[in-house]
């Protein structure tokens, strides 16, 4: 009876550890933890955001509505928030993107506006914190990279055979990732004139 006992312990030992719960666990807290810096580098651009406006308030004050704009923006998009909790609900997921969307839209049309005023340009604080911002971009972009990538992990091992067998005995529902909301507009080609009138 013990012998049965043990035989079936194994057993059972040994399909479970083929069945890939364990690598469940590890790639949904990778997904986590690269969820957690796309936060962190968010949270760094919205942080630049006042000391920015601020300098650029010092030059182009007239400038009102843009300045609002990417102030509203900034509350906005650090009001949503996206917990790796909640990192299944395509629907916050979407919400959070929107939010980051028109806070970089915002910020585009502020640093038009910069363009306009050379003194501003000029201004050594100005160009810090426009450096500042680029890097924190390129943060982002790298950081929502690695995202995409540990979903597309997590997500590959919860369709495969037999893997998505344990995925759907313990709920590991496929994850949504990063969209672009315009993709239509972006992938028809500008149109290039060098005719000048």
């Amino acid at each position: 009876m013990m012998r049965k006992f043990l035989a079936m312990g194994v057993l059972a030992t040994v399909l479970l550890s083929g069945c890939g719960y364990n690598e469940f666990q590890a790639k949904d807290e990778a997904v986590k933890a690269q969820w957690g810096e796309v936060v962190n580098q968010y949270q760094r651009r919205a942080d630049l955001i006042p000391n920015l406006v601020n300098t650029v308030k010092g030059y182009a004050s007239h400038e009102r509505e843009t300045l609002e704009a990417v102030t509203r923006a900034r509350a906005s998009a650090t009001s949503v928030q996206v917990t790796p909790e909640v990192l299944n609900n395509p629907g916050a997921l979407q919400k959070f993107q929107q939010a980051q969307g028109e806070l970089t839209n915002a910020l585009s049309r502020l640093m038009v506006v910069a363009e306009k005023y050379p003194e501003l340009k000029a201004d050594a604080s100005f160009r810090d914190l426009q450096s500042q911002l680029e890097g924190t971009e390129n943060r982002i972009t790298v950081a929502r990279q690695r995202y995409i990538a540990s979903v597309q992990d997590f997500n590959v091992l919860a369709r495969r055979f037999p893997t998505n067998l344990t995925a759907k005995m313990f709920g590991y529902d496929v994850k949504p990732s990063f969209t672009v909301e315009n993709e239509k507009s972006i992938s028809t080609a500008p149109t290039v004139d060098f005719n000048k009138k």
